[in-house]
């Protein structure tokens, strides 16, 4: 009779081994030595006698076998994340995952609308992942997340939404960069701030030369050093404006207005956890604006 003696442990390696494709990534990921994760990965493979993985020339390559193995292991600490909640539940601890995507410039905005709640519900245990919008809807798309967090609503999937808080969006350079003779400074495609740069510039007519960066982060910086200028949106350059690196440069047609928001696809069964936390924002709404948004009336009144 042939046991089995594998851990936890291992399949969480193992696992890893599997998405980085490489036991050298997945131990920077995992904080462990190669070593280490070798020793897993070697004590995993002796509890079965076909190859869970191969080496050809200096690459890692998992087998059929393997890719088998790795999807039964992801079940499995499926069903331990289950168990977790489950033993919160009975311990009367309202408990759950709540998945949230968030465009880029959403970091500045959805954390305040969530500190509260989940101070609130301490058994909820939230997963947020800031990233460009094309893959924020996407996720939405493959029905990976809860909740999108965005400044324009997506064309391609139909959506439901709960507007957060007005996203304004001004022309800044600055403080020696008034005169618009430099560079435009876009972000990538597929960003809802290039998007609507694009259409005010196309609208009045003005022509320069482009300089394509991929964060908003880097626009600023780009901004910042008398490069060019760009068309940023209010929530993500308070501290630039207060402390005077950037400046708004005031134009006819600006600022333009848009609304951050929660979207999250039509007819979707929400879980518990969703539903909690999209009464939590109907209800707390205008609390958190006044608490953490005040700042804005200085500049959009």
């Amino acid at each position: 009779m042939f046991f089995m003696h594998y851990t936890i442990n291992q399949l969480r390696v193992f696992l890893k081994v599997v998405e980085t494709e490489s036991v050298t990534k997945a131990s920077e990921e995992l904080f462990m030595t190669q070593p280490a994760v070798s020793i897993q990965l070697k004590n995993l493979q002796n509890q079965f006698k076909i190859p869970l993985t191969e080496v050809v020339g200096r690459q890692l390559f998992v087998t059929e076998f393997g890719q088998e193995v790795a999807r039964i292991a992801s079940r499995v600490f499926e069903e331990l994340e289950d168990l977790k909640y489950k033993t919160k539940e009975y311990e009367g601890v309202f408990t759950g995952k709540l998945r949230i995507s968030s465009a880029s410039t959403g970091k500045y905005v959805i954390p305040y609308f969530l500190t509260e709640f989940l101070d609130l519900f301490k058994g909820i245990d939230l997963a947020l992942d800031v990233t460009n919008k094309t893959k924020v809807v996407e996720s939405l798309k493959n029905n990976e997340i809860d909740f999108a967090v965005v400044s324009v609503l997506p064309d391609e999937i139909e959506v439901e939404e709960e507007i957060l808080i007005e996203n304004h969006l001004f022309l800044v350079g600055n403080k020696d960069n008034q005169e618009l003779k430099k560079a435009r400074i876009y972000r990538e495609e597929g960003s809802a701030t290039r998007k609507v740069m694009e259409q005010f510039f196309q609208a009045k007519e003005i022509k320069r030369k482009q300089l394509v960066l991929t964060s908003n982060e880097a626009v600023k910086q780009a901004v910042m050093a008398g490069i060019g200028h760009s068309i940023l949106p209010l929530i993500g350059i308070k501290n630039e404006l207060r402390e005077g690196s950037l400046t708004i440069i005031k134009k006819r047609g600006l600022p333009i207005k848009t609304d951050w928001r929660i979207i999250w696809l039509k007819g979707k069964k929400l879980s518990p956890v969703a539903h909690a936390y999209l009464d939590y924002i109907r209800q707390e709404k205008k609390h958190i604006k006044d608490k953490y948004f005040q700042w804005y009336t200085d500049f959009v009144e």
